[in-house]
């Protein structure tokens, strides 16, 4: 091949951020972390960091998963089971002048797992938290503290994109049971929905569609009571990655 001067191009860094989603208290809920280092020092943004030079993007993410959660990587096509997380590359962020250090290129994934605890700080983030999505996005009635300021960079446009992935995903695909336990309700996986659409949906429609969508869920064979009232049947995911029918959002 021919003579390849590298120096002849600019240099810049790759980075990997997370739209990690959770639901607690029946609200969809990202994880953010404070930045402890400059640039924009104090302010809220995505977990994430650079990639280093003996790993791919998805070992990057990966590894940026288990260090901010513990929770490890599996694989996309199939439900969250035990300790892992639904995680798949969401898109590519290369605004020249997203990061004011250099040119930074951001890879953006997104995780998915059921109701996770309260996060840990690690890296260059001196603190961490679940916040509701409706707060980060600006839509949270109007509060007016440094917890719902603008998130660092340009990650309220990823976590906008990553929400919008979600919901759309759910329609067509079984990865709302992601956000359940491995064994869950009807109930609880409707709550899923409520939470990820925010909207409410009819228990009995809701009801009929999924246990009448072939291969979305099964049942397990036991019951709870933990919601209260009568004993609910239990089901796990089924073997379906694709609805048919989809599970429409309605019109709001």
């Amino acid at each position: 091949m021919p003579p390849y001067d590298p120096s002849t191009f600019p240099p810049f860094a790759v980075t990997v951020d997370l739209v990690v989603l959770t639901v607690r208290r029946h609200a969809l809920c990202a994880l953010v972390v404070r930045r402890g280092e400059s640039p924009f020092k104090g302010r809220w943004a995505l977990p994430g960091g650079f990639v280093r030079t003996d790993e791919d993007l998805g070992a990057a993410a990966a590894r940026e998963l288990v260090e901010e959660t513990g929770l490890c990587a599996h694989d996309p096509a199939a439900p969250a089971v035990g300790n892992g997380a639904h995680l798949e590359q969401l898109a590519t962020y290369g605004d020249p002048g997203r990061d004011p250090r250099m040119r930074v290129v951001s890879v953006a994934h997104l995780a998915l797992a059921p109701d996770l605890p309260a996060p840990r700080a690690g890296g260059d983030a001196n603190s961490a938290r679940w916040a509701s999505v409706e707060d980060l996005l600006g839509s949270g009635g109007g509060r007016d503290d440094e917890r719902s300021a603008p998130l660092a960079f340009d990650h309220a446009r990823i976590l906008d994109d990553g929400v919008e992935r979600a919901r759309s995903k759910i329609e067509y695909s079984s990865l709302a049971t992601a956000f359940c336990p491995p064994e869950f309700t009807v109930g609880e996986l409707r709550r899923v929905y409520e939470a990820v659409w925010g909207v409410v949906l009819d228990p009995r429609n809701f009801h009929r569609k999924v246990t009448g969508t072939p291969g979305f869920l099964v049942p397990s064979g036991g019951t709870t009571t933990r919601q209260g009232g009568r004993p609910a049947q239990l089901f796990r995911a089924g073997t379906a990655t694709v609805l048919n029918p989809p599970m429409l959002r309605p019109e709001v």
